[in-house]
């Protein structure tokens, strides 16, 4: 299998497997080569496989692409050994060496099926995430190397799995074993069960699907004693695993340690290798156990992070729930102030008061249709369907719905569109969202009589992007207010506001990968500026978008 493995970056010790048949992009929007390294595009490079061979080109990106330190100008073949380099990542590309293998092809042994003799102990506790050493030596600068870059995967890793996975990768890095597993367990009385296993794979056995058996007896051990061990283990018996072709392993030297911290058991991690290519020391089990300790801790501070992130999932639910509710009750509240005015006046036959009352349920249905649409736009990730659009048409159609509210205000509604602009890649019906969003808050921001409000469009070529830009002559914005005007649920309209159409105008705006501006002073007017590429490759994939948090 070919793999391309970060040495260098903040994806440092991810590897990634390259399909044999699939063409994969390297850039942050990237599905399958996700990478979190800012300096790099959204769309970096792009590899391709053709006839067994990978071939790599740059896909325009801002800081380019090197390989063997050679900027990429044209399309290029890689070879094994390669280095790829994207921004601060340093890739090397190459025939994988260590495969890990599914959960499933690890079982414990029966009972007597392996021999176990425990040589040395070492107690994991909190003293062992400190390894004294005598004098400063090599091996105190190593240890240091590999608790340190473990301490960094603590806090900058938010899945278990992806966390436990770059613990393997670590221990690979810095031990030479053959085959290494973690098992966790849900609660302290449960049996671990496999979660990595990690294979350093024989070439001749490629794609093996062979299952790996554990001894029972030195991971119970380990995890009542809660202490490290240093073990030998006779693996002669014909009884033994289908899986290694063990009889020419032969004596494995292994080490197994907890995964803890404070008085919490997560499970173990164990490491085994031939005796003829390695034996693990006591110094190793040290450093394994401290291993096995910050790990314990990632795992803690994990479970801290999913209950707090919990806890404020649940109270923006609150949050949310509290100020729909409010906005709802203030619409419901309309609509049956419109509904008895209605009836009074089929009561009296006086159509006058029936036309006064409609015209309030009309208003109040509107504002419930803007609220349910703002909502599902705010709640939805989504990504732009995109089409050729004329945008004078959209703002047209925009300004066509909100005339009547426009003219019973008395308010001044002006159009200037550019002559020279042309189609754009945009969602209509998300533009056209935004558009009218913009149209409702201009009119409420102005006085009856006086009010003037114009919509303008522009194009600029040089920068392959549209300007649209709704300006209003209204009492204009305080800082502070500025500060807030994005804020879900905050509204300066009182009950006539839901805080959600400023919120909905730039998540809309940013799925198509521009960007919103404001201009506002007291006593001066407000003018909200829209800007969307015209060009389709600005536009951000959907894991380049974000839902409300």
């Amino acid at each position: 299998m070919l793999v391309l493995t970060a040495i260098q970056g903040p994806d440092k010790g991810r590897r990634f497997e390259l399909p044999d048949y699939e063409p994969q992009m390297i850039g942050r929007s990237s599905e399958s080569l996700p990478l979190t390294d800012q300096t790099i595009s959204r769309r970096h490079a792009e590899l391709t496989p053709d006839d067994g061979k990978w071939f790599i080109r740059d896909l325009n990106s801002s800081n380019g692409t090197f390989v063997n330190g050679v900027r990429v100008r044209n399309r290029r073949e890689l070879r094994p050994g390669d280095q790829i380099r994207t921004g601060m990542t340093l890739l090397v590309y190459g025939q994988d060496m260590i495969r890990s293998e599914a959960a499933t092809s690890l079982r414990m042994a029966e009972k007597g099926e392996i021999g176990v003799n425990v040589e040395h102990t070492v107690a994991s506790n909190d003293d062992s995430m400190i390894m004294a050493v005598p004098e400063p030596s090599q091996a105190a600068v190593f240890q240091l190397k590999v608790i340190y870059e473990l301490t960094a995967l603590i806090g900058s890793v938010t899945d278990q799995q992806d966390l436990l996975e770059r613990v393997m990768n670590l221990i690979f890095e810095y031990f030479q074993a053959d085959r290494g597993f973690i098992l966790l367990a849900d609660h302290p009385d449960a049996e671990p069960t496999p979660v990595v296993v990690r294979h350093r794979a024989n070439p001749d056995k490629a794609g093996s699907t062979d299952s790996i058996a554990i001894s029972k007896t030195i991971v119970r051990y380990v995890t009542r004693k809660n202490v490290g061990v240093l073990s030998s283990n006779a693996m002669n018996d014909e009884r033994f695993a289908t899986g290694d072709s063990v009889q020419n392993l032969g004596i494995r030297s292994a080490m197994c340690v907890p995964i803890k911290f404070k008085d919490r058991l997560y499970g173990v991690i164990q490491l085994d290798s031939q005796i003829a290519n390695y034996t693990y020391t006591e110094d190793q089990l040290t450093l394994l156990t401290a291993i096995g300790v910050q790990t314990g801790l990632a795992l803690a501070n994990l479970n801290h992070y999913a209950a707090r992130l919990k806890a404020e999932r649940l109270a923006a639910v609150g949050q949310t729930v509290a100020s729909l509710s409010h906005s709802i009750k203030n619409i419901l509240q309309g609509l049956r102030g419109g509904a008895d005015v209605v009836e009074l006046g089929l009561r009296k036959a006086n159509m006058n008061l029936v036309k006064n009352g409609w015209e309030i349920v009309a208003r109040n249905l509107e504002r419930i249709y803007e609220l349910t649409m703002n909502m599902l736009a705010f709640s939805k990730q989504r990504k732009p369907e995109l089409e050729m659009v004329n945008l004078e048409a959209v703002l047209t159609e925009a300004m066509t719905l909100v005339q009547k509210q426009y003219e019973n205000k008395k308010v001044a509604l002006i159009s200037d569109m550019a002559p020279d602009m042309p189609p754009v890649p945009a969602d209509p019906s998300g533009v056209h969202q935004a558009v009218l969003n913009l149209l409702n808050n201009a009119l409420d921001a102005v006085e009856p009589d006086s009010g003037v409000v114009s919509v303008r469009g522009e194009y600029d070529e040089e920068h392959e992007q549209v300007r649209l830009v709704v300006s209003d002559n209204g009492e204009g914005m305080s800082q502070g207010t500025v500060s807030r005007l994005f804020e879900p649920f905050h509204s300066t309209k009182g009950m006539r506001g839901t805080g959600l159409g400023l919120v909905v105008i730039k998540k809309i705006v940013e799925e198509h990968g521009g960007t919103v501006t404001v201009d506002t002073q007291l006593g001066q007017g407000t003018t909200f500026t829209l800007t969307l590429p015209a060009n389709p490759e600005r536009i951000p994939a959907s894991a380049d978008t974000h839902g409300p948090s």
